[in-house]
């Protein structure tokens, strides 16, 4: 790789990979784009602009995605906003990409697009491999999977190699449940989350990076990127009635929780399975629910270093008075 493109670089995974690329491989160029300026950023703009996206583009071999308007979003910006940024503003890249032969292309998602696909089974929680199709409940999601399938077409059309990053949740934000919020602190909701619906964003970062080495040879498909979780099928009726005894299985949560005052949720409603990320990509995932309840501890913050350096970026400017984001 000798130039690379990294958009959404003042975002918390933009700048982790501008940071991790510098560091590890300081003989690759960087260009970042953000419509906010940062440290991290080399161009500040919209990738809704095609000719900067034209201009940014020059010279580049590997083209990694991530920026987006989120979640969080979806109640302060219109469904324009969203059509524009998540899908006028990949097709930007995408074709840009194309006209200077990139050789490969990253493009992240979100476990988002999968939303209605959840629940169809009251009785039980919902095992969500790659093979589960998504029915997105917003327009976030809906953009998200517009996105992923103008990356499949160019595929199909130019042969340009692009793999399909569905990461799970990564931001240090509070959550945006306002019942989870009165109910649990912050350690103790994310921690639960490492269990089927949180990954760090150290393991973000490498899952990007092996996406890089396997694209060519792969061409175009499409991976799920959470923690690895310690269920299996047989414990989804279980996760959905009684969570406590299912971990209690698998880890000895009980005697920090009950020091903590923390307490496990009393209902688990999917399960993110990385099976096919880990095998196909080669990714080995450090950080899982086992993992982060020992630096828990061991008086470590539950907090990587990576994620630490990045702290919180928030969603707005302004502050609200109902949690981190106004919630549509």
């Amino acid at each position: 790789m000798k130039k690379v493109l990294i958009t959404g670089s003042a975002g918390h995974l933009g700048e982790a990979l501008v940071r991790t690329f510098k560091q590890r491989f300081p003989q690759t160029e960087v260009i970042s784009i953000d419509v906010l300026a940062s440290p991290f950023t080399t161009h500040q703009g919209s990738i809704v602009d095609a000719d900067l996206v034209e201009r940014c583009m020059a010279g580049v071999d590997t083209v990694i995605h991530p920026a987006t308007l989120h979640k969080p979003h979806v109640a302060t910006h219109s469904r324009q906003d969203f059509v524009d940024t998540n899908i006028t503003g990949t097709l930007n890249l995408l074709e840009a990409a194309v006209r200077h032969k990139v050789a490969r292309f990253i493009f992240t998602s979100t476990t988002s697009t999968f939303g209605h696909a959840m629940g169809k089974d009251p009785s039980e929680a919902t095992w969500i491999t790659e093979d589960v199709v998504p029915i997105p409940k917003n327009i976030y999601g809906l953009t998200k999977i517009a996105a992923e399938n103008m990356c499949a077409l160019f595929h199909q059309k130019f042969k340009l190699p692009v793999l399909v990053l569905r990461t799970s949740r990564f931001f240090p934000e509070e959550d945006d449940n306002r019942n989870t919020r009165d109910a649990f602190s912050c350690d103790n909701t994310k921690l639960i989350e490492y269990l089927y619906r949180r990954v760090d964003i150290e393991d973000v970062v490498e899952a990007h990076l092996c996406a890089l080495e396997r694209a060519e040879a792969i061409g175009f498909d499409t991976y799920i990127i959470s923690a690895t979780t310690p269920f299996t099928r047989a414990d989804l009726v279980d996760l959905k009635t009684d969570p406590a005894k299912v971990v209690q299985r698998v880890a000895d949560y009980g005697p920090f929780f009950k020091k903590q005052g923390w307490r496990m949720f009393p209902s688990i409603d999917r399960v993110y399975v990385n099976t096919k990320a880990r095998e196909a990509l080669g990714w080995t995932p450090r950080y899982d629910f086992q993992a982060m309840l020992a630096r828990l501890q061991a008086g470590d913050p539950l907090q990587t270093p990576l994620a630490q350096v990045l702290g919180k970026k928030g969603y707005h400017k302004e502050t609200f008075e109902d949690g981190p984001f106004p919630v549509d």
